[in-house]
């Protein structure tokens, strides 16, 4: 498994499509950048320092740099190719992929459990699902569009090439828990889902009655199965994004305490200053002295 920095764009050194109509070997080379092949059909087969790889409709695989890499048969093939480097990117050994992937599905996108937020764990080699399928070569599509533009071409193409790697990450993740457990991934998938929920709409109001008809299930039986996975219940964490979104604000804005507040959901000037006392565990004024270095006593 490879773990990449994704707030640390790659560099598109190239990227294209190849469609081989008659049987083809891929050819012997070691490269210093990192090269990522998706099948669209047909077989590639390769080794990469003796290690054997068939890739068929559906699998990618990313060949790390500075391994020597040859065919090892002759097929039809059709494939995308992206040659990249990236500045924060090592191959990990991951001992415990379900623990990870109950880790990444409860993420929230702040450092928790040890994670760092910011590094994507990516599989080196895998098929996606059918679901995943269509929308890749529908990414890898736009991704040819954006690098043969004539304009900031590779950083686009980049930008884009980011997404569809915590994309891929995702399924990934979702895909093995699946695989182990069956039905009993369904919580774990639906708060995931509600965990993307909230963080795209905690600025708005977030009702019971709300998130009961978004997901159409029990509200209650959702807040337990919730407060059982995260360890706290629906509002609770609703409110500890708000403040943490507060917190970001006043550290980098000077904007009135009442404008977070309503940038943050929580409108009422006065409710906002409680909430945040009992997240944060001051007042957003005492805060702000703190982060600008004004709260410290003189020496």
């Amino acid at each position: 498994m490879l773990a990449i920095n994704v707030e640390m764009m790659p560099r598109i050194k190239l990227m294209g499509f190849v469609s081989y109509k008659q049987p083809w070997i891929h050819f012997k080379r070691t490269t210093h950048e990192t090269i990522l092949y998706f099948v669209k059909s047909g077989e590639l087969h390769l080794k990469e320092n003796g290690t054997p790889f068939i890739l068929k409709k559906g699998d990618l695989l990313v060949l790390e740099p500075n391994m020597e890499h040859e065919g090892t048969e002759k097929h039809v093939c059709d494939y995308y190719y992206i040659h990249f480097e990236h500045p924060d990117m090592n191959s990990v050994q991951v001992e415990d992929l379900l623990t990870m992937a109950r880790h990444f599905i409860l993420e929230d996108g702040t450092q928790q459990a040890g994670q760092d937020s910011s590094i994507c764990h990516f599989p080196k080699h895998y098929t996606l699902s059918k679901k995943a399928l269509s929308l890749s070569f529908h990414a890898m599509n736009e991704m040819l569009q954006l690098y043969r533009r004539k304009y900031f071409n590779r950083g686009l193409t980049a930008l884009k090439f980011t997404e569809w790697l915590i994309e891929v990450s995702r399924e990934h993740f979702i895909t093995a828990l699946q695989q182990h457990e069956g039905s009993n991934t369904k919580p774990f998938i639906k708060v995931h889902a509600l965990l993307d929920y909230i963080h795209e709409h905690y600025a708005g109001k977030i009702t019971g009655s709300e998130i009961a008809q978004e997901f159409d299930c029990n509200y209650d039986y959702m807040n337990r199965v919730f407060t059982t996975l995260t360890g706290q219940s629906i509002m609770r964490y609703v409110n500890w994004v708000r403040i943490n979104h507060a917190k970001e604000l006043i550290e980098a804005t000077h904007l009135p305490f009442g404008e977070i507040g309503y940038l943050t959901g929580l409108d009422d000037p006065y409710y906002f200053s409680k909430v945040f006392k009992k997240y944060a565990g001051v007042t957003p004024s005492q805060y702000y002295k703190e982060v600008r270095g004004q709260g410290k006593s003189a020496h």
